[in-house]
């Protein structure tokens, strides 16, 4: 799942990378399946990764402990989100994930994606038919490259039918150098790039990505900061803290507060330290 988790152990863990067409759009695809003993269950803090998800349970599903996150069907499209919230799971989990580039989502959905800002959306609210024609096959196939085959085909499908080259070519240009920047890049530099004028690259921004970008760019510092403490689990805070952009201590605890709901010494003893956004 996007995000950061609470450290819990994983029974089997797979990744797989799209094809050529569809590598511009989609980062990556993952698979978990995890046994519980009877009465066993643990708690996954999720927190804002930079990426949207298409994300099927294939039986059980977790229990979201916000009101603001509802886990209404067992196919969910996830969109960007500036929030944490916790997932508690009770039962046996088996999950099958695509995770999009930051804009990537845009080209296969015909809404603007602020529409489902940090919510959890049943697909067969955006898209019945193609929920209804990829939810039974997806989960009866066992395969995880089965499963990648029958998605990649109909994303193809979709593409053709959604693709706007040009401005996904503009917004594409800024995210690049989002990342190149690590976050760091100026909203009206991001608008010079685009060949847009700031209004009109904030508004374009929030439809192809769904949040505003200077709520994106605090998020892509705080996986920065996530991605440097992996790299140099030996440096002090204070040292990932300027490394990372932040302009002190203070700055650097209440975003990590805001976007984890923990502080970064208690976030780096307690969760997964790796960056989705930044982890190739």
């Amino acid at each position: 799942m996007a995000g950061a988790a609470l450290k819990f152990s994983i029974m089997h863990y797979k990744v797989a990378y799209p094809s050529e067409k569809l590598k511009p759009y989609v980062k990556q695809y993952w698979t978990i399946r995890n046994s519980l003993s009877e009465g066993q269950h643990y708690k996954q803090r999720i927190v804002p990764g930079g990426m949207p998800e298409l994300i099927l349970y294939t039986g059980n599903r977790p229990v979201a402990t916000t009101n603001s996150r509802t886990m209404e069907d067992n196919f969910l499209l996830n969109g960007q989100h500036h929030d944490f919230y916790d997932l508690v799971i009770t039962k046996d989990l088996s999950v099958f994930s695509i995770v999009f580039h930051p804009h990537g989502l845009s080209q296969f959905f015909n809404l603007p994606l602020n529409a489902i800002a940090s919510q959890s959306v049943p697909l067969h609210y955006i898209n019945k038919k193609m929920s209804d024609a990829l939810k039974c096959q997806l989960t009866d196939l066992v395969s995880f490259e089965k499963r990648i085959a029958v998605i990649e085909a109909y994303l193809i499908k979709l593409l053709a039918e959604n693709e706007n080259g040009y401005e996904f070519s503009r917004i594409n240009t800024t995210v690049e150098v989002i990342k190149s920047s690590m976050g760091h890049a100026k909203i009206n530099d991001l608008a010079g790039v685009s060949c847009l004028s700031r209004k009109q690259f904030e508004r374009k921004f929030l439809n192809f990505i769904g949040i505003s970008p200077r709520k994106y760019l605090n998020i892509i510092r705080f996986q920065s900061a996530i991605y440097n403490h992996s790299l140099k689990p030996h440096y002090s805070l204070t040292q990932i803290a300027y490394q990372s952009g932040y302009y002190d201590q203070s700055h650097f605890i209440n975003e990590f507060r805001k976007l984890s709901g923990l502080t970064p010494r208690r976030f780096f003893e307690d969760c997964n330290t790796i960056s989705d956004f930044f982890q190739t």
